[in-house]
């Protein structure tokens, strides 16, 4: 199995199984081997009271894309850390993409950036994670594959 097969695998099972992602309105997009790509298009429920996108929203649309960046390699992996920064305000209407890729890969632990920009690239937030793998995998794989 190549790399990317892996991450298209893996991938799959996640959001086989990740209720949270659909439910807030995030689609997947691409997934590489330490990279993934999410998009939200922002309706009035994903405002707050300033009328701009919900910061936890921005935060969940970074997260979840860097959950199916370091969970590509078929290795259950979690957020041990994450800290965002927000620059500029989602507004209403905007397609907000997160973009996931791996900073740093040494044993068990991670470090990946993600950017999220509007539709007219504008960058809207940068956030850090930090990740842990865990036992277990995504889908059943012998370490020979």
């Amino acid at each position: 199995m190549t790399p990317q097969e892996r991450a298209e695998k893996a991938s799959e099972a996640m959001w086989a199984n990740d209720r949270a992602s659909p439910w807030i309105g995030l689609e997947l997009g691409e997934v590489t081997e330490g990279g993934a790509r999410m998009s939200l298009r922002v309706q009035a429920h994903h405002c707050n009271g300033h009328d701009i996108c919900h910061g936890g929203v921005i935060f969940t649309l970074a997260d979840s894309a860097f959950a199916f960046a370091c969970n590509s390699r078929n290795q259950n992996t979690v957020a041990q850390n994450n800290m965002i920064t927000f620059i500029a305000p989602g507004q209403m209407g905007d397609v907000l993409t997160a973009e996931a890729r791996e900073v740093s890969l040494t044993g068990r632990s991670g470090i990946y950036d993600v950017r999220v920009h509007n539709q007219d690239g504008v960058l809207i937030a940068e956030m850090r994670g930090l990740s842990r793998a865990i036992k277990g995998q995504l889908f059943e794989e012998n370490i020979d594959d």
